[in-house]
């Protein structure tokens, strides 16, 4: 074997009455591929360091496996810390005795096994007293989005995880585990420590925590993990950014930055949540600490801007099940409470999902010394159920907020003081507590590794140069093959731009018209634009017509892949006009496809008109188990006249819990002569099923099909106002036209009346082409 480098180190000794030195020889063995490393590895003792050379080292298999000691570990290192890559089909397991890795990079792969880092040869040979330290794992994650796997699984006792940098898990899979499954890896000590975990997109699904420590079926065993200093930047996966599902867990001082989810006990009793910091800048959906079980502390914890609601409030206590079963919720005894501040935070939730299941209220439970501040919000509390278990001491509230309770709150005079962070902090003299911070809580620099960038990594549509095109035959498809991620091609003419190849949209692209005139697009292939995984689409101010498209079944005018996209991707459509698709029976405007996720789709101030089959259709995730195609869905201002099939199908089956979406805005459209296509199988011009949030206001619906809507998941959000329909279906909620009377608090008696117009009242304006332009203005 080559390039052995033994250095002799003197290492001089004392005592009062001696002094002496022994030489320890260090031993590096520099490797060059997958062979030479297993010879390094088999011949390693205490000590020795096996250094992996430069490069990329394509489908490396590593198997770490040895016996150091405490004083003298064994070492797998980068010849420089950076310069190795390990792409492909690679992964490491680490097994044996004080075993530190440190220096390598995962990039541009992902792994073969369902594990990257794995602390275990198999299920006999664990890691114990090991070491993974300023390693990075980027975006190493498996083309298939519903293939799981987990990034690092944690085996063994006292092993340590810290200065990693861990950003961009795309793929079904928990990020970092803490696994339990043998009596080896319990009460196991481990650390978990100033760790960087990059922004994780959202997977519009269950199975995109973070970290979990523990699964439901070991929720009862001690795991005494320890998590602490690690910075959470924009963790999106799912509702549980950390799951705890163990007992005896801590959490400190670790920061959560804009982080869509929560801190969530979601199993296990006696864990420590102290002195975190959540921050939310009033970001949508943005959580803290949820509360279940037994014996949780929850301290010293500093949450600012937070606006999630129901499961992800800045706090949140949870009802039980009664007697419940290991995998389900079980009841909050003996909670603390104490010292925890809440600033500009949007709502704190006490015995939330109570229902039917959930009906064991908290008890011997209390909430004391804790700070409520909020500039404009009064009611910040929400009561489920009953909420004598937890009682209440020395609060301090802000003047303007409301409570439910009799005493243990006290309306204090607050200002808000940034201490030397720059957190805003409420100061008043009346205040008998003190807010602190950690003085050396988890950031964005002190966290990861220094020698690796944490800059933004996604492209915004709109954001690069302008890419001006004349017209001529596919001078758009060029145009796009040339493009850069963030370009804007513009169409400079108001003449027809025609298209005999279809567009992939492999990155942010932007088309748009720089002509009063909007320009005509004709195709003549199935799809005109086709969205990759890692494109994104922007349309404005142009015209669809589909009078040249193939006289088949299933053509659209944009299309996901239809394959599977791990990255989600946004769709924007302003000022557009599409007409003429009715070339056959099911010619659709928008057309996606399984495993895709868009987290915006936009479209406003557009005309649709003769469009055989839907605008579009979100409802290819039909498996029932909580997966769905798109998190925001805005329609806004446009017009659907002669529409076959439905304006839009959204689809999302199951009854989890874990995730937000869909949210759904209808607002000042037109919907004139919709779903009386016989192939609209909604047999509906909105079909809903699931959507978790509902707004549709300001509508006018004529001589079309109605609204359907079915209403599964936890408590979902119905906002349907001032909609005019005239010869139009009912509203059917859960197949019942009377359900929103029946259901809603604040019903009008002449609702229905509002909804229908007389035979005689103009619906909506009439352009000069006969199209259908806006509402009337009463």
């Amino acid at each position: 074997m080559k390039n052995i480098k033994i250095i002799s180190l003197v290492v001089l000794l004392f005592s009062k009455s001696l002094s002496y030195s022994i030489v320890r020889p260090e031993v590096r063995v520099l490797v060059h591929n997958v062979k030479e490393f297993n010879i390094a590895v088999a011949q390693a003792k205490a000590g020795h360091f096996i250094v992996l050379s430069n490069g990329i080292w394509k489908n490396a298999e590593l198997l770490f496996e040895g016996m150091g000691t405490s004083t003298n570990p064994i070492t797998l290192t980068a010849e420089e810390k950076g310069k190795v890559i390990l792409s492909g089909a690679s992964n490491l397991r680490i097994a044996g005795e004080y075993l530190v890795v440190e220096g390598l990079v995962f990039k541009n792969g992902f792994t073969p096994t369902t594990e990257l880092i794995s602390f275990r040869k198999d299920s006999k040979k664990l890691a114990n007293h090991c070491r993974l330290t300023q390693c990075v794992i980027d975006h190493f994650s498996n083309p298939e989005r519903f293939e799981s796997d987990y990034w690092i699984s944690i085996y063994g006792k006292n092993n340590r995880i810290d200065h990693n940098h861990i950003e961009g898990k795309q793929n079904l899979g928990v990020t970092m585990a803490v696994r339990l499954e043998t009596e080896e890896s319990q009460e196991n000590n481990h650390q978990i420590d100033h760790n960087y975990f990059g922004p994780r997109p959202n997977l519009g699904s269950n199975g995109g925590e973070t970290i979990r420590i523990g699964t439901s079926h070991y929720s009862l065993t001690n795991s005494r993990t320890v998590v602490e200093f690690n910075y959470f930047d924009r963790c999106d996966g799912e509702g549980e950014i950390v799951s705890n599902k163990s007992c005896r867990n801590t959490y400190r001082f670790n920061t959560f930055f804009e982080c869509a989810g929560s801190l969530t006990l979601r199993h296990g009793s006696g864990t420590l949540v102290d002195g975190n910091v959540f921050i939310g800048n009033n970001k949508p959906f943005i959580g803290g600490i949820r509360v279940i079980n037994g014996d949780q502390t929850v301290i010293n914890n500093y949450c600012v801007g937070l606006t999630g609601y129901r499961f992800r409030g800045a706090l949140v206590i949870m009802n039980g099940v009664p007697n419940s079963t290991p995998n389900r919720y079980h009841q909050v005894k003996n909670a603390v409470i104490k010292n925890n501040t809440f600033v500009n935070c949007d709502h704190v939730q006490l015995c939330a999902g109570s229902d039917k299941e959930r009906s064991a209220t908290p008890i011997n439970s209390n909430i004391s010394d804790n700070i409520f501040f909020h500039q404009n919000k009064s009611e910040l509390f929400t009561v489920y159920d009953d909420i004598s278990g937890i009682s209440f001491a020395g609060n301090y509230t802000s003047p303007n907020i409301n409570t439910e309770f009799s005493k243990g709150f006290l309306k204090v005079n607050f200002k808000l003081v940034k201490d030397k962070n720059g957190f805003e902090l409420p100061e008043s003299k009346a205040l008998k507590v003190k807010v602190l911070i950690h003085p050396e809580i988890a950031t964005k620099s002190n966290s990861g590794v220094s020698w690796y960038s944490k800059a933004e990594k996604n492209t915004a549509l709109s954001s690069g140069k302008i890419i001006r095109v004349e017209p001529g035959l596919d001078a758009l498809y060029d145009a796009a093959l040339a493009s850069a991620p963030g370009d804007i091609i513009e169409l400079t003419s108001s003449e027809t731009y025609y298209n005999t190849k279809m567009i992939a949209v492999k990155h942010p692209l932007t088309f748009r018209s720089n002509q009063e005139t909007k320009p005509k697009l004709i195709f003549e292939k199935k799809t005109l634009f086709e969205i990759e995984n890692g494109g994104s689409l922007a349309l404005e101010g142009l015209q669809f017509d589909g009078k040249e498209a193939p006289d088949y079944a299933g053509n659209s005018v944009i299309s996901t892949s239809k394959y599977s996209m791990i990255k989600n991707y946004e769709l924007k459509i302003n000022r557009c006009d599409f007409i003429n698709l009715d070339v056959n029976h099911s010619f659709d405007v928008i057309t996606v496809y399984k495993n895709t996720f868009a987290d915006l789709i936009q479209i406003e101030n557009a005309t649709f008109k003769k469009i055989s089959g839907n605008i579009i259709a979100l409802d290819k995730e039909t498996d029932d188990v909580g997966i769905y195609n798109a998190e925001n869905v805005i329609l806004e201002n446009n017009s659907f006249s002669d529409i076959g099939g439905a304006v839009l199908q959204l689809y999302r089956g199951g009854t989890d819990e874990s995730t937000n979406g869909p949210i759904l805005t209808v607002s000042h459209c037109v919907f004139d002569n919709v779903g009386k296509n016989t192939r609209n199988r909604y047999n509906a011009s909105l079909s809903l099923y699931g959507v978790q949030v509902n707004h549709i206001e300001n509508n006018i619906f004529n001589n079309s099909k109605g609204i359907k809507m079915h209403l599964v998941v936890g408590e979902p959000i119905v906002n349907i106002f001032n909609n005019n329909f005239f010869k139009t279906d009912p509203i059917l909620v859960n197949g019942d036209e009377k359900f929103i009377e029946k259901n809603s608090t604040n019903f009008d008696p002449k609702l229905k009346e509002n909804y229908q117009l007389s035979a005689d009242s103009p619906l909506i304006n009439k352009g000069t082409d006969g199209s259908n332009i806006g509402l009337i203005q009463k």
